[in-house]
């Protein structure tokens, strides 16, 4: 009966470890993916904010036209605030992409590194269990 007790708790603390062992990458890349949307999350808010304020400029801009020379600026206005518009996309997109990169690099580097303790552990764990065997075999041989 005792030995069942120590059997179970054995079994218990195994099954425990193994849980914790599995779960503990899935926890970090949580932590990860939770990171990486408040990130992404405060860059696409900035970025709607600027992209709000030119288009506001230049509604506001539109307002005073009222001749011929008005139009003239306005137009001018407008080539210049496309042209700072498809720079500031460009700008966001390379930012959005390279903030992906980083988070697909710390993802895969929790993986690498739940991989390789687990490739460590059943080292460990083989090398033991082969060791066995061969006692047994000496101390039959004796």
């Amino acid at each position: 009966m005792i030995q069942d007790k120590a059997m179970q708790d054995k079994m218990m603390n195994a099954f425990a470890e193994q849980t914790k062992n599995m779960y503990n990458p899935l926890r970090k890349i949580n932590a990860l993916l939770v990171e990486n949307m408040e990130k992404m999350t405060d860059f696409q808010l900035e970025a709607l904010k600027a992209y709000s304020h030119m288009g506001l400029s230049q509604m506001k801009q539109a307002t005073e036209v009222k001749d011929a020379d008005s139009v003239r600026d306005y137009s001018a206005a407008q080539a210049e605030m496309l042209s700072t518009l498809s720079k500031k996309v460009l700008e966001d997109a390379k930012t959005m992409a390279d903030m992906s990169m980083e988070f697909k690099a710390e993802v895969e580097k929790v993986l690498e590194e739940s991989r390789s303790q687990a490739f460590n552990k059943a080292a460990a764990e083989a090398k033991p269990a082969a060791k066995a065997p061969a006692a047994k075999t000496t101390g039959a041989a004796k």
